[in-house]
């Protein structure tokens, strides 16, 4: 499958590594190409500069996101929250492409821990459906750590992954890509359409506040339920 990953933060570089190792055709997408590649220095998580990152990942390469989106059958967004939409309407024509959306509506604006610039009556994954009514906006993995995504399995015991969106060809092809990286179909919680991101984006205030009480990224949520009397 062709995949173009939006998004060169430690996001975008755990899910290009291993869409990458499971042979599909991946392609980074960034805004501007030149002034990524000049960035040198690490992030706050550690993850490589750019540059260091696409020289020891030769077969990804780094184009911007009009460039990656041609024939890209998935693009998956891996932007900042408030860079998304932006992402996307630089992408050109998306008609019937899938956006797998793993941006939250995170504001940094009064520092840390973000609030969320949507919520409650809306979603980002919402607007992204919205703005570009003719693609295929799945809302999932956008509450966890990067390097539980793509691994799910470092956690010895069954835990969740919500999916939302409208299109159920669209969801099928997500969940695949999730079984793919190690998800057990019944990790895998259909929440419903789009509107259902309202709930999955709101779990970024706790999931913020659990990581800070720990200092440890590499936990998740796990629904259990009753058994029926």
């Amino acid at each position: 499958m062709k995949i173009a990953v939006f998004g060169t933060g430690s996001v975008g570089q755990a899910l290009a590594t291993r869409l990458a190792g499971l042979s599909h055709s991946v392609t980074m997408g960034t805004r501007n190409v030149e002034t990524t590649l000049v960035r040198e220095t690490k992030d706050f998580h550690g993850t490589p500069a750019v540059a260091e990152f696409v020289t020891a990942n030769l077969s990804i390469p780094l184009k911007s996101y009009a460039e990656a989106a041609v024939g890209a059958e998935v693009i998956v967004l891996a932007t900042k929250g408030d860079g998304s939409q932006a992402a996307l309407e630089a992408s050109g024509n998306i008609d019937g492409k899938i956006i797998l959306d793993i941006s939250n509506p995170l504001d940094f604006s009064k520092g840390f821990p973000p609030t969320l610039f949507i919520s409650n009556d809306n979603s980002l994954g919402e607007v992204l459906q919205n703005a570009f009514p003719n693609s295929h906006v799945v809302k999932t993995l956008n509450t966890m750590w990067a390097g539980l995504m793509v691994n799910p399995r470092m956690i010895e015991e069954d835990h969740t992954v919500f999916v939302s969106g409208n299109d159920a060809a669209a969801k099928a092809t997500v969940k695949g890509i999730l079984n793919s990286f190690g998800w057990k179909d019944s990790e895998v919680l259909d929440l419903g359409d789009i509107t259902t991101a309202r709930g999955s984006e709101s779990m970024l205030p706790i999931w913020l506040r659990i990581f800070g009480a720990t200092q440890n990224g590499a936990f998740n949520f796990k629904i259990v339920a009753a058994k029926p009397a």
